[in-house]
């Protein structure tokens, strides 16, 4: 008989073993998906810091939750949750907010496979995840559109028959070349337009793949 505190375990070994193996198996792969996926085709490294967190504390508390036998109606909860998730300061692009959720989904169903499940079958569903995101990465050539919203003093060139001007001093001010632009207000007391550019974070275009 094993040692118990206020009537709870000190240790079962059987159990803790399942959860280093789980918890490796899970960090294993979110690292793939963060570093060798999500990095590779973006050079933002500002959400690293979040996924790696909301992967490693989704996976405890559905691990030791499970047992509590909330297992479905719990992930859908937290799927629920974060999918409704505005963070105060700048919105999270579509990309990212995907790359959230595959993160939360793999740490739900490797935390959440019963008994039923082999381990065969997680390793074969982990790599099905990889891989699908890998072919969206790398065979559909998808990328990483950013923005940067800027202040414009050159009012002249916001006429319509000025585009091309304004894009090109648009780039060459900015250092980025831009792809698109959008003039999303224009203060003709203060000669000042609010403009949102957008640009590809690896410096590529379409006509160039």
């Amino acid at each position: 008989m094993g040692i118990e505190i206020f009537g709870i375990d000190l240790i079962d070994p059987e159990d803790f073993v399942e959860l280093i193996l789980r918890f490796s198996l899970n960090a294993l792969i979110v690292f793939v998906i963060i570093r060798y996926l999500y990095a590779s085709n973006s050079k933002r490294k500002d959400f690293y810091f979040s996924y790696f967190a909301i992967s490693i504390t989704v996976f405890l508390i559905c691990f030791l939750l499970e047992n509590v036998k909330l297992e479905l109606g719990f992930a859908l909860g937290l799927f629920a949750i974060f999918g409704i998730i505005r963070y105060r300061t700048d919105a999270i692009p579509i990309k990212e907010m995907t790359y959230l959720f595959v993160v939360i989904g793999v740490s739900v169903i490797n935390a959440l496979a019963n008994k039923k499940v082999s381990y065969t079958e997680l390793l074969f569903t982990n790599a099905v995840i990889v891989a699908g995101l890998w072919g969206l990465e790398r065979i559909l050539l998808l990328k990483q559109e950013n923005s940067l919203r800027i202040q414009y003093k050159n009012i002249e060139n916001i006429k319509r028959s000025n585009e091309a001007l304004l894009m090109e001093d648009l780039k060459e001010r900015t250092g980025i070349d831009i792809e698109r632009f959008e003039i999303n207000r224009v203060d003709f007391v203060k000669d000042t337009a609010d403009i949102t550019v957008y640009y590809y974070v690896n410096g590529n275009t379409n006509s160039k793949n």
